[in-house]
């Protein structure tokens, strides 16, 4: 009896992992897009994904969305005379046949005014908008406050 509850509180368990999807958008893939859970209280988190370009043309991430958030941005962090610097930038470009890692301690989606909390296992909607492929709606992975990458 309690190797088959502990079967069931495993299956159930498992049930609420939420895996990161790809999302295509023309020439665009847009691979295993999340963000980072947030503690009670905190209004903003990163979205982080890579984006490959497998067009010939360049293009450029411009914008984002989100009803989660009152503002969407994109930032870069970089090291600047020792201090690591984060700023917003006017978009990220794609040039053709790059991949472009958007993670922790460099470019990113920030998520400001947070709505609410994001927990762990849920996901997020979020709008990208690029200069020539236009707009997608996507969902990022809620995945642990510190995570590095969705696995």
């Amino acid at each position: 009896m309690s190797r088959l509850l502990s079967v069931l509180v495993t299956l159930s368990l498992a049930t609420t992992v939420v895996l990161a999807a790809d999302f295509q958008l023309k020439s665009l893939d847009i691979k295993q897009p999340f963000a980072r859970a947030t503690p009670p209280g905190a209004k903003t988190t990163g979205v982080y994904m890579t984006i490959e370009n497998k067009g010939k043309e360049a293009d450029r991430l411009v914008s984002g969305s989100s009803p989660t958030a009152g503002m969407v941005q994109i930032h870069e962090m970089k090291m600047d005379g020792g201090t690591m610097q984060m700023r917003e930038i006017d978009g990220l470009d794609l040039k053709p046949g790059a991949t472009v890692e958007l993670k922790p301690g460099g470019y990113h989606v920030m998520l400001m005014d947070l709505k609410k909390p994001l927990k762990e296992g849920e996901t997020v909607p979020l709008t990208l908008k690029f200069e020539k492929a236009g707009s997608i709606d996507i969902k990022a992975a809620v995945a642990g406050m510190g995570a590095s990458r969705m696995h």
